[in-house]
């Protein structure tokens, strides 16, 4: 398989910066119907995510992000072959990586993107194994 990052990811991404409040990320969510921003520094780069369970704690509306988002953050190169990406998603059981270029955020892909890899593959099922006429050997 050689389809890269970039043929399947979300180029319109909806990022957020650190010192925006709690309640403006929540709008951000609810209003473009997505789980999860980037939270990127005024040069573009990522420094953080926030997820929708990040916003399911009790906080104050007018808390910035900066306090409850989740510093450690899984990038991959837009040019990169998307089963990198599927790696780092299995290997640190996340549903988001942030996608860069000259680490910058240009993207962000889904495990649901990656679902389109195998959605035009049609999956045939089998037919169970018959029973053997041979006796198993057991004693009855």
């Amino acid at each position: 398989m050689n389809t890269k990052v970039a043929e399947l990811m979300s180029e319109s991404v909806v990022t957020a910066e650190p010192h925006q409040s709690v309640e403006h990320v929540r709008q951000l969510l609810e209003r473009n119907g997505i789980s999860s921003v980037p939270v990127v520094a005024s040069d573009h780069q990522p420094v953080g995510v926030v997820s929708a369970t990040d916003l399911a704690q009790d906080l104050k509306a007018g808390s910035p992000i900066s306090k409850i988002m989740t510093e450690k953050v899984y990038v991959v190169p837009k040019y990169e072959d998307v089963s990198i990406a599927a790696r780092i998603m299995r290997n640190h059981r996340i549903h988001h990586v942030i996608v860069t270029h000259e680490k910058k955020v240009v993207g962000i892909l889904s495990a649901f993107d990656l679902l389109k890899l195998v959605e035009g593959h049609r999956y045939v099922a089998k037919n169970p194994p018959t029973r053997s006429s041979r006796k198993s050997g057991k004693k009855h």
